[in-house]
């Protein structure tokens, strides 16, 4: 592959990104094209297309020449790494825990930012280093904070390559860096279920946080907050799933214990409609069930299931409301202290209430006490702290 090959697919790459409007800006677009993709690429990994554009497969850039730089300049995430280096990174088996985040999204988070030169910037999650190196090019003093030091170890060796130098440091990128500070900028590449109180006291008046933002199973959203120092405050701007700030994983997972004990009930609710009915309503169900998160399941039989349980705890209570073909109300199901189905069935009717928001009509304060979510106004909080 010669040097104008790859600028080539480059420049189709941001092409085909501007043609779906997730590239607008010129100067993110020049950064990317003086940023070679494939210098931050490893010679094998996963790929996941983006926007559900076919199957994830394996890529290998010896066996498969053509297939790995297609892969590399398609709008899709690479993975790196899988269950912290103890997985086999280009395999379909075992948790995401690093990857090449997809130009796409990238390109979007980069915009959000609204970079100015000379900016200060924190980026929490280095990754390959392709966003620092973007971000550097952009002529800004990066910080890229890496909680894993052999993945930072093959960051410093990319950026080498092409000849970009942020400061890189190993460290838990919840904590920030307060020698650096104030920032700017700060930009997560990992996603958080909380935002980090530090990044706000660490983000100068007047500044940015831009980061994913997923305190749901299964839902994550583009968070741009402004700093004001005691506070930070902003809105949502379409959807993103990235992997999870390693300090707030937690277990997700659907645990039907003591069923001969459960309270089974009908509802009139179709399961598939609070399965489907968008982000916002996904967002309200946040705030009105806190804590809990939501699985939804097309069964063998043509059925449908919503599995609802709550995040982190294999003890806690859990509910299931199942869709039959025909059936006028619906079979749910309930345990523990709390009653899930319930809970959502009230979060959908204020929901309706309020017009069907979208998720354009929200928005976040953080504070060193928690978050709150909010409708259209700082002032009309949805829920309690978070």
């Amino acid at each position: 592959m010669t040097d104008a090959t790859a600028a080539a697919r480059n420049r189709a790459m941001t092409d085909a990104l501007r043609a779906a409007g997730s590239l607008t800006q010129a100067r993110v677009e020049a950064a990317m094209h003086a940023t070679p993709r494939h210098l931050f690429a490893r010679d094998s990994g996963w790929l996941s297309p983006d926007h559900g554009a076919g199957p994830g497969r394996t890529i290998h850039r010896q066996a498969d020449p053509d297939g790995w730089w297609s892969a590399v300049y398609s709008d899709g995430s690479i993975i790196t790494q899988r269950d912290d280096g103890a997985g086999v990174a280009d395999s379909a088996n075992g948790a995401p825990t690093s990857s090449l985040s997809a130009p796409g999204v990238v390109a979007e988070f980069l915009e959000l930012l609204a970079i100015r030169p000379r900016d200060r910037v924190l980026e929490i999650g280095t990754g390959t280093g392709w966003t620092a190196a973007l971000l550097a090019q952009m002529d800004t003093d990066v910080t890229s904070i890496e909680v894993d030091p052999h993945v930072a170890e093959q960051a410093v060796a990319n950026l080498k390559t092409a000849d970009r130098a942020p400061r890189l440091l190993v460290g838990d990128g919840a904590e920030g860096w307060p020698e650096g500070a104030p920032y700017d900028r700060v930009h997560a590449t990992c996603a958080v279920a909380r935002v980090p109180f530090a990044w706000v006291e660490q983000t100068r008046p007047g500044g940015m946080i831009v980061t994913p933002w997923q305190p749901m199973t299964g839902y994550g959203w583009k968070l741009r907050l402004i700093a004001s120092g005691s506070q930070a405050v902003g809105r949502f701007h379409g959807t993103a799933g990235f992997m999870m700030l390693r300090e707030q994983r937690t277990a997700a997972r659907w645990n039907p214990r003591h069923a001969d004990e459960a309270m089974s009930t009908r509802t009139r609710l179709d399961p598939r409609t609070v399965a489907q009915s968008g982000t916002g309503l996904a967002l309200a169900v946040f705030a009105g069930c806190p804590g809990m998160g939501m699985i939804p399941m097309d069964n063998d039989d043509g059925s449908f299931s919503l599995l609802q349980f709550e995040i982190g705890n294999a003890e806690g209570a859990w509910a299931s409301c199942d869709w039959e073909p025909d059936s006028t109300d619906y079979e749910v199901t309930q345990y523990g202290d709390r009653r899930l189905w319930d809970e959502t069935e009230n979060a959908f009717a204020w929901w309706v209430e309020q017009g069907a928001p979208g998720e354009d009509r929200y928005g976040l304060t953080v504070t060193e006490g928690g978050e709150l979510l909010w409708l259209d106004q700082p002032t009309n909080v949805v829920g309690g702290d978070h």
